[in-house]
């Protein structure tokens, strides 16, 4: 059992990515092909339920600002560290993440980026992580130490190689 909690995007804040994203724009949901038509996307991570496309699932890709939504519930002010990106969701409700989670997206060798915030919602450090054999203890390991620092409120675990938003865990 993982010592943190990985979270997906909330399900209010999917509702209203389902309409319009945090850039702005309206859902333009397909449905994911192997053959990667009209976009490469089978076995990318989805964010609202912390697993993988698969082929047939009806999705779309989104713009999520997971700091600026968390500085809204909080009362923070993340200033210029606000940032939005793309995150893949299925395009309609699709419940909570299936089966035993562990830490989603944890193929080893891969690298991910480890930011921390506060509670203004300022970056108050980070750094790489390539997810070794043990993914799990891994990532214990390296959730401990970002919560090591008392002023660290939020961790957000990033892909390196696309800077892509992973998953939340906020202090336990």
């Amino acid at each position: 059992m993982t010592a943190y909690i990985p979270l997906p995007i909330p399900p209010a804040a999917l509702k209203e990515l389902r309409e319009i994203d945090d850039a702005g724009r309206p859902l333009r949901p397909y449905t994911a092909r192997e053959d990667g038509v009209p976009l490469d996307c089978v076995g990318s991570p989805l964010r609202c339920c912390l697993r993988a496309i698969e082929p047939g699932e009806r999705v779309a890709l989104v713009s999520y600002a997971p700091l600026r939504r968390w500085a809204t519930a909080t009362g923070a002010d993340p200033g210029a560290y606000d940032e939005a990106g793309p995150v893949f969701i299925h395009a309609d409700e699709c419940g909570e993440p299936r089966g035993a989670q562990g830490y989603p997206f944890a193929r080893p060798g891969a690298l991910r980026t480890i930011r921390r915030y506060n509670t203004e919602g300022h970056i108050v450090g980070g750094f790489f992580f390539e997810i070794p054999d043990n993914a799990e203890a891994g990532f214990d390991r390296v959730l401990g130490e970002a919560f090591a620092e008392p002023e660290v409120a939020l961790v957000h675990v990033r892909a390196l190689e696309y800077g892509c938003f992973q998953f939340e865990v906020r202090r336990p």
